[in-house]
C-alpha cells in the first residue's frame, strides 16, 4: 500500500517538477528574446538543441534496444540455478523476468543522457552546417583552416559519442548475458556461449572501426602540440607520429576483423593477439621510436630540422591573434625636446591622464555618491568634444546599490528603488586648488558645466542591477533625493515584458520563486517586469557563443542618452600551429561591439571586424543578430575604442612573435616583455596624442615594451581608435644600440632623488598615505616624457587628493604641484597657448617689479615655516622662490 502511494509522489518529484521547471525557464527566456527583438535567435537555437538532442537520444535508444532484445532472446539450458556476483547470490528464475524491463529502462536512461549531451552540442552542429572555407591550408596535411575551425570539433564529438554508445552497449549486453547464463565463471575458467561470442564479435568489430576513426582524427591533433621551443607538429610528429597514426587507422579495422573472427570461431589466440600487436605498435610508433629519433637526430640538429615547423608556428600564431596587421616603424628617439615642442603639442599635454582609476573612484564616491544607496562601481576612460575641444575624460555611472538600501523589503527592492541616476564626468588632468578633480557633469539632477547634456539619466540596466524590478505599478518609483524631499518618476520605456495576464504573473512568480508577484495589488495590467538587468548577463544570454569584455564602459550619445558599450570576441581552440592562451584559446578577434541602452535595455550587436571568418559563420547561423558598423549612429561611433583587453592579448603574443625569422625566434635574440612596476605588469592606457607623421591628435591605446629581463625600453605599441583609422596598430621600435630609459629605471631614479624621497618620507611620517599613480610613457615628437601623479590621503579610507606630479625627461626628474610647473622647470618658460591650470605660482609676462615683490613674499613665508619647524613647507617655498628668480633673471 505504501509503495503504491510512493510511486506517484516520486513521479511528480522526479519527472513532473523538473519538466515544468524546464518549460517555465524556456518560456521566460522566450519572452526575453521577444522583448529584445531576437526571437529568431531563440528559435534557431531551440530547433538546433531539439533536433540534435533527439538525434543523439534516438540513435542511442535505437542501437541499444535491439542488442538488448537480441540478448534476451537467447536461451541457455545449461545455466546454473544461481547467479553469483561476489557475495551476492540470486536465484536465476527470479531475476530473469526483470532483465528485459530493467534493460529497457536503462536504455531509456542512457538515451536521455545522450539526448541532453547532444542538445548541449548544438553550436558545433550549426558551425559545421554553416561552415565556410578560409582559403588558407595547414602546411602539413593540406586541409583548409575552416576544416579545423568548423568540422573537426564535430567529428571528434561524434567519435566520442560512438565510443560511448558502443561501450555502453557492450557493458549492458555482457551484464544481460551473465544474468541469463550465457557467460559463466566456473572452476574451469570463463565460459562464453557461442551466441554470446558471435554477438560480442560484431560489437567489438564496430568498436575497432571507431578506434580507427579516432587514430585518423588524432593525426590532426598533432598540429596543436607543445614542443617547448614552439607550438604545433615538429619534425618527429610529421615524419613518425603522423605516419604511425595513418597506418593505425588502416590496421585497426583489420585487427578488429581478426579479433572478431577469432571470437566468432572460439579461437582465443586470435582474440588476444590483435590487441597486443596494436598496443605494441602504438607504443613503438608514438612513444619509443619518436623518443629515440628526437634524442639522437633532432636534438643535436634541432634548429636545422625544426626551422620549417617554427616558421609555421610563427605564421599561424600571427594569424590567430591578428598580428599581421601590426606595422613596425623605427622610432629614432632623441632628447632635443624644447619648450616650443611642448607648446606645439599642447593638446597632448592637456590630455595626459593624471587621475588614476582607483584614487578617482574613491574621490567620486566621496564627493558625488550623494546617498549611501548610490555607488560608483567603475571609472571609464573616453573622449568627447568638450566646448569645441577634443578632450579625454573620465566618467563613472551612479548606479543603485541594492546591498546599501536603507530599508530592505520586496516593495523597496522591486517596485520603488528601480534604477540608478546619472553620471559623473571630468577631465583627465585638471585639478582644483584642493587637489580634487574638476567636473564637466556632476550632482543629481545632473548639472552640466560643459556642452555635454544628459537628457535621460535613469540607469535601469547596469553593472550592479539586481535580477528584476517591476515598473509602471501603483507605487511611485524613487527617482532622486532633494533638500526638500524625494522626487518620484514613472518608467516610460519599452523595455521589459508587460504583465497583462494572471498567467504571466503566475509564471514570473514561479520563475523568481516569490508569491508576491502573484499576490501584489500594486501590479496592474500596464506593469512591466524588467529582468536580465545586469548588462554582462544580458548580452551573454543573447549571444552565449561570444566572449565579452569584463569592463563595459558608458557613453553619452549625441541625444544625451546613456548607452553601455561592451567589446565582444569570437574565439576558437582549433587553429593549427597557433600558440594558445592560458585557457586554450588560440584564435581570437574583437569582432563585435555590443551596445545596451541603460534605460530600456535594448541591445544591438555591431560588426567591427567583417573579415573575421568565425563571425561570418555565426552571421550565417543568426542572420538577424548582427548589424554592420555603418548602421551604428554617429553619436555612438565616435566613442568606439580599441579593446584594452584584446591589445593586452596581442601585446603578450607580439612580444615573442614580432620575431619572424625562425633562427632569431629559436634563439630568442630579440625577445620583449611588458614592463612591470613592483609586482604589477603595466597595462595599456588610453591617451590623446599626435602620432609620428600625423597632422592632428587622436585617441589611441598605448603600451611600452622592454627587452626580456632588462629594464630599458625596446618599443611602444599603439592602437588607433578614431574614425577610419580604427583598428590600425603600429609598433614603434627604438634603436637597439642606445639606452632608452624604461619605466622601472625611471621609477628607480625617482626613488633615488633626494628631494622627492625626503618629501615622500615626511608625508608618510605625518600620517598621510602616499599613493603613487600609474607611470605613463608619453611620446612627443621624437622624445619621451614620463609622468607619474602622486596622491595623498589622510588614511586608507581618506579622500585621495592629487598633490604632486612627477615628470622625467632625459636625465632630469622633477616633482611639482602641477604638470605645468613640472614642464616649466624642465623646459623653461610657460608653454604657449596653454589653458590655465590650478596651482601656477607666477605669470611669465609679469613685470620685474611684481616678480621681485612675489619673491620677497615667498621668502618671508619660507622664513616663517623655518621658525615653525615645517621643513616640508620650507622646501616647497624655496622651490617656488627658485622659479620666480629664474624668471626674474631672463
Amino acid at each position: 500500500m505504501f509503495k503504491n502511494r510512493l510511486t506517484p509522489i516520486l513521479f511528480v518529484l522526479f519527472i513532473v517538477v523538473p519538466a515544468l521547471t524546464y518549460l517555465l525557464n524556456y518560456y521566460t527566456d522566450w519572452l526575453f528574446f521577444v522583448e529584445t527583438g531576437f526571437s529568431s535567435v531563440f528559435v534557431t537555437k531551440l530547433y538546433a538543441q531539439t533536433g540534435v538532442g533527439l538525434l543523439f537520444g534516438l540513435c542511442m535508444f535505437a542501437f541499444l534496444v535491439p542488442n538488448l532484445l537480441y540478448a534476451n532472446k537467447a536461451d541457455f539450458p545449461h545455466a546454473g540455478e544461481f547467479i553469483e556476483a561476489g557475495t551476492i547470490r540470486l536465484q536465476r528464475h527470479q531475476a530473469l523476468p526483470m532483465v528485459r524491463p530493467v534493460g529497457i529502462v536503462i536504455a531509456a536512461g542512457l538515451a536521455l543522457f545522450a539526448g541532453q549531451f547532444g542538445a548541449m552540442q548544438w553550436e558545433s552542429v550549426l558551425l559545421f552546417i554553416n561552415r565556410v572555407s578560409v582559403g588558407t591550408a595547414d602546411p602539413v596535411i593540406g586541409r583548409d583552416i575552416g576544416f579545423y575551425l568548423f568540422s573537426l570539433p564535430l567529428f571528434e564529438l561524434l567519435r566520442g559519442y560512438l565510443n560511448f554508445m558502443l561501450l555502453a552497449t557492450l557493458l549492458v549486453t555482457v551484464v544481460v548475458y551473465y544474468i541469463r547464463g550465457g557467460i559463466a565463471l566456473t572452476l574451469r575458467g570463463l565460459l562464453v556461449a557461442e551466441q554470446v561470442r558471435r554477438h560480442l564479435a560484431v560489437l567489438l568489430f564496430l568498436f575497432s572501426g571507431v578506434l580507427a576513426i579516432g587514430f585518423y582524427l588524432e593525426g590532426f591533433g598533432l598540429l596543436y602540440g607543445n614542443k617547448g621551443a614552439f607550438y604545433g607538429a615538429g619534425y618527429v610528429d610529421v615524419n613518425v607520429r603522423l605516419t604511425t597514426l595513418t597506418a593505425l587507422s588502416f590496421i585497426t579495422p583489420l585487427a578488429g576483423a581478426i579479433l572478431a573472427f577469432g571470437l566468432w570461431k572460439g579461437v582465443w589466440r586470435l582474440v588476444v593477439l590483435p590487441p597486443i600487436i596494436m598496443v605494441a605498435a602504438y607504443l613503438l610508433g608514438m612513444r619509443g621510436y619518436p623518443a629515440l629519433l628526437h634524442k639522437f637526430k633532432v636534438a643535436p640538429n634541432e634548429l636545422a630540422l625544426e626551422t620549417p615547423y617554427i616558421e609555421h608556428n610563427i605564421n599561424f600564431t600571427r594569424l590567430g591573434y591578428d598580428l599581421n596587421k601590426i606595422e613596425t616603424v623605427p622610432f629614432d628617439v632623441d632628447t632635443r625636446l624644447a619648450a616650443t615642442d611642448i607648446a606645439t603639442n599642447d593638446a597632448t599635454i592637456k590630455n595626459i591622464r593624471l587621475w588614476d582609476h582607483a584614487p578617482l573612484l574613491k574621490t567620486y564616491s566621496q564627493l558625488q555618491q550623494i546617498r549611501t544607496y548610490y555607488k560608483f562601481f567603475d571609472v571609464d576612460n573616453d573622449r568627447y568634444m568638450v566646448n569645441g575641444q577634443y578632450s579625454q575624460v573620465m566618467l563613472s555611472p551612479r548606479e543603485l546599490s541594492y546591498a546599501d538600501l536603507p530599508s530592505k523589503n520586496w516593495i523597496n527592492e522591486r517596485l520603488v528603488f528601480t534604477h540608478g541616476n546619472g553620471i559623473t564626468m571630468g577631465p583627465v588632468s585638471r585639478i582644483s586648488k584642493e587637489g580634487l578633480p574638476e567636473f564637466y557633469i556632476k550632482d543629481i539632477p545632473a548639472v552640466s558645466l560643459a556642452d555635454i547634456k544628459v537628457t535621460r539619466p535613469e540607469i535601469y540596466f547596469g553593472e550592479l542591477s539586481n535580477d528584476y524590478v517591476i515598473v509602471k505599478t501603483r507605487v511611485p518609483e524613487f527617482s532622486y533625493p532633494t533638500a526638500t524631499g524625494n522626487i518620484n518618476t514613472t518608467y516610460n520605456g519599452k523595455g521589459g515584458v508587460q504583465i497583462d495576464s494572471l498567467l504571466k504573473k503566475a509564471l514570473y512568480a514561479a520563475h523568481f520563486k516569490t508569491e508576491k508577484i502573484l499576490l501584489s495589488s500594486d501590479i496592474t495590467s500596464e506593469s512591466r517586469i524588467l529582468y536580465n538587468r545586469n548588462i554582462s548577463k544580458r548580452v551573454k544570454a543573447l549571444a552565449p557563443f561570444l566572449l565579452f569584455d569584463a569592463d563595459p564602459y558608458m557613453v553619452v550619445d549625441d541625444k544625451g542618452k546613456l548607452k553601455w558599450m561592451i567589446d565582444a570576441y569570437t574565439h576558437s581552440y582549433r587553429l593549427p600551429y597557433s600558440k594558445p592562451l592560458k585557457g586554450g584559446i588560440n584564435y581570437m578577434r574583437n569582432s563585435v561591439k555590443a551596445v545596451i541602452d541603460a534605460y530600456d535595455g535594448s541591445v544591438d550587436f555591431y560588426i567591427s571586424d567583417p573579415d573575421d571568418v568565425v563571425l561570418k559563420v555565426y552571421g550565417r547561423i543568426f542572420p538577424a543578430l548582427f548589424k554592420p558598423m555603418a548602421s551604428m549612429p554617429d553619436g555612438l561611433k565616435a566613442h568606439v575604442r580599441y579593446s584594452h583587453q584584446f591589445l593586452q592579448v596581442q601585446a603578450a603574443m607580439f612580444s615573442t612573435y614580432h620575431m619572424t625569422d625562425p633562427k632569431v625566434f629559436y634563439n630568442k635574440e630579440n625577445l620583449w616583455e611588458i614592463p612591470t612596476l613592483g609586482e604589477k605588469q603595466m597595462e595599456p592606457y588610453y591617451t590623446i596624442m599626435k602620432l609620428p607623421g600625423e597632422k592632428k591628435e587622436e585617441y589611441i591605446l598605448l603600451l611600452p615594451f622592454s627587452p626580456s629581463k632588462r629594464d630599458n625600453l625596446a618599443a611602444w605599441l599603439t592602437a588607433r581608435c578614431d574614425g577610419e583609422n580604427y583598428g590600425k596598430i603600429k609598433a614603434y621600435t627604438f634603436p637597439r644600440d642606445r639606452l632608452i630609459y624604461g619605466p622601472k629605471q625611471i621609477d628607480a631614479r625617482i626613488n633615488q632623488d633626494s628631494y622627492i624621497s625626503q618629501q615622500l618620507t615626511l608625508w608618510n611620517q605625518r600620517g598621510s598615505e602616499v599613493i603613487r599613480g600609474s607611470m605613463l610613457v608619453i611620446p612627443i615628437e621624437k622624445s619621451l616624457l614620463y609622468v607619474q601623479p602622486l596622491f595623498l590621503a589622510a588614511d586608507k579610507s581618506g579622500l585621495p587628493e592629487l598633490r604632486r606630479v612627477i615628470v622625467a625627461f632625459g636625465d632630469e626628474v622633477v616633482m611639482e604641484e602641477t604638470l605645468e610647473l613640472a614642464l616649466q622647470r624642465i623646459f623653461g618658460g610657460k608653454k604657449a597657448a596653454a589653458a590655465p591650470v590650478a596651482g601656477a605660482v607666477a605669470d611669465t609676462k609679469a613685470s620685474p617689479a611684481s616678480l621681485a615683490k612675489e619673491a620677497m613674499s615667498i621668502y618671508e613665508r619660507a622664513i616663517n615655516m623655518q621658525r615653525q619647524g615645517n621643513w616640508t613647507g620650507y622646501g616647497e617655498e624655496l622651490r617656488k622662490l627658485e622659479q620666480v628668480l629664474k624668471q626674474l633673471a631672463k
